[in-house]
């Protein structure tokens, strides 16, 4: 199993991206852009296998899409003490992100899911440094992105 927590980011030309790499990536263009019907019909239009296809839709995007997404969604669980949740928004409150909604789960065994949605259009630094941030608070146990998206 990969250690998410331990996840970076970088951006590649895309000439060295491998082919499957590239295929899933027309593969998904062909979804967004309603081309196709179903990721079954997208796979078979560019000559993919659909274990590929699974395998790297959710790790490669097109540049121009990084850059225009702006609500992040982070899935936290978290201990549940006195003052967490006003520290963690803290955190978020300190790298300039804007909390759009906030759900926290009933704390059970003295833990709870904490599922955050953020405009990071003012975000200080880059999503590591934000990840790393949430992480470093003693009562997190884990954090990971779970979606983004455009306003």
């Amino acid at each position: 199993m990969k250690d998410v927590a331990n996840q970076r980011y970088y951006l590649v030309r895309e000439d060295v991206l491998t082919d499957a790499m590239q295929k899933t990536l027309q593969a998904k263009h062909l979804l967004q852009t309603g081309a196709v019907a179903s990721i079954w019909d997208a796979v078979k239009e560019v000559d993919l296998s659909r274990s590929a296809f699974y395998k790297y839709r959710d790790a490669v995007f097109p540049f121009h899409s990084i850059v225009q997404e702006r609500i992040l969604t982070v899935s936290l669980q978290i201990q549940d003490r006195k003052g967490t949740l006003a520290k963690l928004l803290e955190t978020i409150t300190d790298a300039h992100c804007n909390v759009l909604t906030i759900h926290q789960t009933i704390p059970i065994q003295g833990r709870a899911n904490v599922t955050l949605s953020l405009d990071v259009t003012s975000m200080h630094g880059d999503l590591d440094d934000l990840l790393q941030s949430l992480k470093r608070l003693d009562f997190v146990e884990a954090a990971e992105v779970i979606s983004s998206g455009a306003l």
